[in-house]
C-alpha cells in the first residue's frame, strides 16, 4: 500500500457510490457536478458502470471545475472486457488506463479487482493475471491500494485469503437482515484489510425503494426473509425510526468497518442522506434488534 495516495486514517465513514451515474441520459450530468461538489469526500466508481458512462460523467464534472477538487478521492475499479470476457494482467492495464482517461486523474488512491465471475481464483492469482498486474501498477504509483470488490461471497473470501489485497468491499451482505459477510469481515480483519461495506439498503428494500419489488441483493427473496423484513419494519416503527436510517447506522456502527458506500441515483437520495446521518439510534433499539434473532438465510448467496 502507498500511504501517500491511500491513508486509511483519513477514510470517512460514508462513501457516495455512482453505479447508477449515467443510466439516464441528459439528466445525470447535474447530478456528477452535485455529487463533486457535495460535502461527501469519497467517490466510488468502476469501469464498467453504466458501460463506462459514470466515469466519464464524473470525469466531465472535474474538468468543469479545473480539476479534482481539494480533498475530494475517487475511487474506481478494473472490469472484464466487455466483449469477450477477458479479464487477465492486460486487461487490467488496459481498463485502468480507460478509467483514467475518463477521469481525467494520472493516478488513483484504490483500484479494485471487480467481479472476476469469467476467470478462478488461481487463474486470477496466477503470473500474468489481474492480481499481479495490479500489485505492479501499485508498485509503479499509480495506484495507492488494491482491493477485491465482488458480490458472491465464497469468492470474495477466497481472494482475502491469499492475503494479496489492502482493501475488501462487500455488498448487501452485511445489513440489519443479513450478515453473511461475518466471514469476509473477520478474514480482512485478521489481516489488517481496509473493509467498504456497500449497498447497506439491501439493493433498495431497506431504503424504501420499491422499484424491485420483494427483492434483496437484487434477488428474490423468501417468505421467511420477508417475514422477518417486516418484523424489522415494525420494531423500527415502533421506535419512530426510518428503516434506511436504521439500515446505514447498522453498518456504520460495526468497527470493523471503515466505510460505507451509498449508492446515489437521485438528486432526492442525495438531498435526503445528511438527514439519515443525522438520526440518532438508541443503544436499546440494537438490543431490541437483536432479540428479534437471527435473521433467515439470505437470497443473495
Amino acid at each position: 500500500m502507498n500511504p501517500s495516495l491511500f491513508d486509511r486514517d483519513s477514510l470517512e465513514k460514508i462513501t457516495i457510490g455512482t453505479s447508477g451515474l449515467g443510466k439516464r441520459p441528459g439528466a445525470d450530468e447535474s447530478l456528477a457536478a452535485a455529487l463533486l461538489a457535495s460535502g461527501f469526500r469519497q467517490l466510488d466508481t468502476s469501469n464498467n458502470y453504466s458501460g463506462g458512462r459514470s466515469e466519464a460523467l464524473l470525469g466531465q464534472a472535474i474538468a468543469a471545475a479545473g480539476g479534482l477538487p481539494s480533498g475530494k478521492v475517487l475511487f474506481s475499479k478494473a472490469d472484464q472486457d466487455p466483449g469477450t470476457g477477458a479479464f487477465d494482467g492486460d486487461r487490467v492495464r488496459r481498463s485502468f488506463d480507460e478509467t483514467t482517461e475518463r477521469l481525467g486523474l494520472d493516478t488513483l488512491p484504490l483500484y479494485q479487482l471487480h467481479d472476476p465471475y469469467t476467470i478462478s481464483v488461481a487463474e486470477g492469482m496466477a503470473p500474468g493475471g489481474p492480481v499481479q498486474a495490479l500489485i505492479e501498477l501499485r508498485d509503479e504509483g499509480r495506484i495507492g491500494a488494491i482491493g477485491i470488490a465482488a458480490g458472491e461471497r465464497t469468492l470474495v473470501e477466497d481472494y482475502v485469503r491469499t492475503g494479496a489485497f489492502d482493501v475488501v468491499l462487500t455488498h448487501n451482505r452485511w445489513t440489519i437482515v443479513d450478515r453473511t459477510a461475518e466471514t469476509i469481515l473477520s478474514l480482512a480483519t485478521e489481516r489488517g484489510m481496509t473493509v467498504f461495506n456497500a449497498a447497506p439498503f439491501g439493493g433498495g428494500i431497506l431504503g424504501g425503494s420499491t422499484s424491485r419489488g420483494e427483492s434483496y441483493g437484487y434477488q428474490p427473496a423468501s417468505a421467511e426473509f420477508l417475514a422477518h423484513l417486516e418484523r424489522v419494519r415494525a420494531l423500527c416503527a415502533e421506535w419512530s425510526l426510518s428503516v434506511a436510517a436504521v439500515a446505514l447506522a447498522f453498518s456504520m456502527r460495526e468497527p470493523r468497518i471503515h466505510s460505507t458506500v451509498v449508492g446515489i441515483y437521485s438528486q432526492q437520495r442525495l438531498d435526503e442522506l445528511p438527514g439519515l446521518l443525522a438520526t440518532e439510534v438508541p443503544d436499546g433499539f440494537w438490543a431490541a434488534l437483536d432479540a428479534l434473532g437471527e435473521p433467515p438465510a439470505s437470497p443473495t448467496d
